[in-house]
């Protein structure tokens, strides 16, 4: 066994190479645990669209709370002061399933980065390109600034920032490490903060209100990561404590979206991805090969850490191939 790992830790370095953490937990306990570029397994990193699969979670928590009613209610219910343009329809149609689906309509042909991101109040210039002519058609339309609109009204249904929503009711309850908002002042640090190499600590980017990003932006180690998928694993359960409920968990990971090939021909529940058809593993996926993995067949959560790299499309076929083969042999006693 020590030698196959340390085959593992030859591969990674040699041909994963933006890798720098990966922790894997099978029957509840954790059996690997591994590390590169001088990283410690508790060091956080940006991991990018994980982001998303984290505030899927934390609406569930809101909805078990009662603080929403479902996801069939209408965004524009927690935006009552938000004034619709003139002849726009579409938006007054638009509910939180679409947002958790990746099929709410938008008015752009690409993402407008540089226009919400310098803006004053994202989750406002998010509901401004919200909605269009063409109405509600379930159209799959992958949008990383447009979910932002689901920490607004995270925001504005607890009375409480979405870091401090999740550090109470997500991180501390599995042990992850309190978070605080990171601070940026310009689009320089916007892009120190996306590609940095170094761990960035236990932060989630907001915007200059102090609404944190729902696309990306929260900082993770792998050790998190892997624990977030464990309490998947049992059915949104932690050491005896149920922190999402397990109707949630499983509504959450259903297949709702076929997605093509660009998508590695994947499905999409709500902010999750279900890899296949043939077994029920699920995966929250964010750029640079960052990955909580979930397989409820063999009882597996692994979570891998790193840095940004583009066109990262293969991680999930790494870890089904290297480390599920690792593990395969490990805790069933």
């Amino acid at each position: 066994m020590n030698q196959r790992r340390a085959g593992l830790h030859s591969l990674v370095k040699m041909n994963h190479a933006n890798i720098c953490e990966i922790t894997a937990i099978k029957n509840g306990e954790t059996v690997y645990e591994d590390t590169w570029h001088g990283f410690a397994p508790t060091d956080a990193l940006n991991v990018m669209s994980v982001t998303k699969s984290v505030v899927s979670l934390l609406i569930g928590i809101a909805i078990d709370r009662g603080l929403i009613d479902g996801v069939e209610q209408n965004v524009l219910d927690f935006f009552p002061d938000y004034v619709v343009r003139r002849g726009e329809r579409t938006i007054q149609q638009v509910r939180i399933k679409h947002l958790l689906t990746m099929t709410a309509p938008y008015k752009y042909r690409s993402e407008p980065w540089t226009k919400i991101c310098t803006s004053p109040d994202w989750t406002r210039a998010a509901l401004d390109i919200l909605g269009g002519r063409n109405g509600i058609t379930g159209e799959f339309k992958y949008s990383t600034l447009g979910v932002q609109i689901l920490s607004g009204i995270l925001t504005s249904t607890s009375g409480m920032s979405v870091v401090e929503f999740a550090n109470r009711y997500l991180f501390e309850p599995l042990g992850v490490p309190r978070h605080c908002n990171a601070s940026v002042h310009d689009r320089e640090e916007q892009y120190e903060y996306l590609m940095s190499k170094a761990p960035q600590g236990d932060v989630w980017m907001a915007d200059p209100k102090g609404v944190n990003t729902a696309g990306w932006g929260v900082c993770l180690s792998a050790r998190d990561m892997a624990r977030i998928g464990q309490m998947c694993l049992q059915n949104g359960s932690f050491e005896g404590r149920q922190i999402v409920s397990s109707e949630w968990v499983s509504t959450m990971t259903e297949p709702r979206i076929a997605c093509d090939q660009r998508f590695g021909s994947m499905s999409y529940g709500y902010l999750w991805w279900i890899i296949d058809g043939k077994s029920p593993t699920y995966a929250a996926v964010g750029d640079g090969g960052n990955v909580i993995y979930v397989n409820p067949d063999t009882n597996v959560a692994v979570a891998v850490a790193a840095t940004f790299k583009p066109r990262v499309f293969d991680r999930i076929q790494f870890i089904q191939e290297h480390i599920e083969t690792l593990l395969a042999d490990v805790g069933d006693d």
